[in-house]
């Protein structure tokens, strides 16, 4: 007998669910970079290296109990924990709300999760580490094939077309694959010829090759709303110097493109393409 669930109450779960991955987001985050493993040692403060009990690791909650610093030594806790825990909950609850009660909404918040992970490493050290993007174009791959195997919408996460080989799960997130990569290869490349210094990093074109997987084609819409937010940001932050010489991170403006894509690609295709009269 099929069990149903209320909308409401998949939403609340998957924001639940999205706060706890936001907690092991933190510790990726922090130790990825690092070379440290994920799994040992438990949680811990960096300041006096005090195991962090299970009562104040609770995502959030536990950071504003403790007001903000650490139960045994009382050094400050950084906002940047409980803002991560936020902004996974919210992601996994976008998920939820777009695609419904579905196994997609949950490929859709892993999708999240990653590009909230990469975004932050980033941001921080101006780098997207091949493991991340490795188990996130694992994942991809694995829901494309079982899409196409086993005839389940899960990936990638908007239909592309109705019949031709595009309308085939696998064939749409290796064409998005290819696309995202091998455009952002030849523009890096071109970059690179023309300017004689490296443009787009190796990591962003990794990215792109992986975000094609969940987004198919629609990677195109992610790559430009990326990239005119990374120019916006850039010119903000310039001060004065060339932004043609500053180095920013383009990665967490990817993200922040793959998940408006993901959210709103066909809409926003549809308005430009009614935009320039081709709607």
């Amino acid at each position: 007998m099929p069990v149903y669930f209320p909308v409401w109450y998949f939403a609340v779960c998957m924001s639940v669910l999205g706060l706890l991955f936001g907690s092991f987001a933190n510790v990726v985050i922090w130790r990825v970079p690092r070379g440290e493993s994920i799994v040992r040692p438990g949680s811990h403060c960096p300041g006096c290296d005090a195991a962090i009990a299970w009562y104040d690791n609770i995502p959030v909650v536990s950071w504003l109990a403790l007001g903000g610093r650490c139960r045994s030594c009382g050094d400050p806790i950084a906002r940047r924990y409980p803002l991560v825990e936020s902004a996974s909950g919210v992601l996994f609850l976008a998920a939820a709300l777009g695609w419904g009660v579905t196994l997609q909404a949950v490929f859709a918040g892993a999708f999240f999760w990653f590009l909230l992970v990469l975004a932050v490493i980033d941001l921080d050290h101006m780098r997207l580490p091949n493991p991340i993007v490795g188990a996130m174009a694992v994942l991809g791959i694995a829901g494309a094939m079982v899409a196409q195997l086993g005839g389940a919408d899960l990936l990638p996460l908007h239909r592309v077309a109705a019949i031709g080989l595009l309308s085939q799960p696998l064939a749409a997130s290796l064409a998005g694959a290819l696309i995202g990569s091998g455009l952002s290869g030849a523009v890096a490349a071109a970059y690179g010829a023309l300017r004689g210094r490296q443009g787009l990093g190796a990591g962003d074109v990794k990215l792109l090759g992986a975000l094609g997987l969940y987004l198919g084609p629609y990677v195109l819409v992610a790559l430009v709303v990326g990239s005119m937010i990374g120019v916006v940001v850039g010119l903000l932050s310039a001060r004065g110097t060339s932004l043609a010489e500053k180095k920013i991170p383009f990665g967490p403006w990817l993200a922040a493109g793959g998940v408006l894509s993901a959210l709103a690609g066909p809409s926003m295709l549809a308005w430009y393409l009614g935009l320039i009269g081709l709607g």
